[in-house]
């Protein structure tokens, strides 16, 4: 089993051009499988061994979220096998997966996300580290990006004069998204105060690169300051960037193509709307409101 998950491993990084991060958690699920299976042939891998697997998670109470992750990874494990011979038939063919829990995405208000922005500022000139927070932050809200894409940086991504940013998104994918003028005039201002030349956009205190965690480690330090509720995340930016696009009366293919979404249906869940944006909409449509 162990040299099958490396040949197909070794196809999502070559042909696929899957990340790093995805190849591993394939790598991580298939390898929990073979565990379970103990051993077994690959040839006698059956209906039954998958719904034996299926039950074992489930007493484990893992998430049908966490269940339809795992399932998806076996699905194109087996997918593979088959097509290249490995295997006769697919033994996952007839098993359905969970229904995955949708839950609305968090997000913060317009109000907080300025309050946010605004606790991070330089408190000297030669404070390059309040000028870098401020300015990852107003990127974050102006572009919608994933925090790797943000932390993937560099100066010959921006377009300073037409306002975009070029992003390598998920699957090495690229694409265009546009940046305000308030995030560029704060990048701006950042690069000539901070000291070390490179073309890495973000560094950290010691001129690397910001890592992934570092950018998670500042974002909370300043929401602890400014009192915002708990629980957003780098991510909630993202989720912040949609949805305020969305009641602001953007349409969801162009949401859809900002955020880098493959499917429509992976933006579908901005489609929720605030309590105050409902109400105005009630308000002016409902005869009796």
């Amino acid at each position: 089993m162990e040299k099958y998950i490396e040949k197909f491993t070794r196809y999502l990084e070559i042909e696929k051009n899957y990340s790093p991060h995805t190849v591993l958690n394939y790598k991580l699920d298939l390898e929990g499988f073979n565990k379970f299976i103990a051993g077994m042939e690959l040839e006698k891998i059956d209906y039954l061994n998958l719904r034996k697997y299926l039950a074992v998670l489930k007493e484990k109470n893992f998430g049908n979220r966490t269940v339809s992750r795992r399932l998806s990874a076996l699905r194109s494990f087996f997918r593979f096998l088959c097509r290249e011979g490995y295997i006769k038939t697919n033994p996952i063919l007839m098993l359905s997966s969970p229904k995955s829990e949708k839950r609305l995405p968090s997000f913060m208000t317009e109000e907080e996300v300025y309050r946010l922005i605004e606790s991070a500022f330089a408190k000297t000139p030669q404070d390059t580290a309040g000028l870098r927070d401020r300015a990852i932050m107003e990127v974050f809200y102006s572009s919608g990006l994933r925090i790797s894409e943000l932390v993937g940086l560099n100066l010959e991504d921006i377009d300073f004069i037409s306002g975009i940013l070029k992003i390598r998104g998920k699957g090495k994918k690229e694409r265009i998204v546009p940046i305000g003028e308030t995030a560029l005039l704060t990048i701006k201002k950042y690069l000539k105060n901070r000291k070390k030349q490179s073309e890495v956009l973000f560094l950290n205190n010691h001129d690397r690169r910001i890592t992934t965690r570092g950018v998670r480690f500042l974002l909370a330090k300043y929401l602890k300051s400014c009192g915002i509720k708990p629980g957003v995340s780098a991510h909630t930016f993202r989720h912040s960037f949609a949805t305020h696009l969305l009641n602001r009366g953007a349409d969801l293919r162009t949401v859809q193509e900002l955020l880098g979404h493959a499917n429509l249906s992976s933006t579908q869940i901005y489609t929720h709307l605030t309590t105050d944006k409902l109400k105005s909409v009630y308000d002016k449509a409902h005869p009796h409101a």
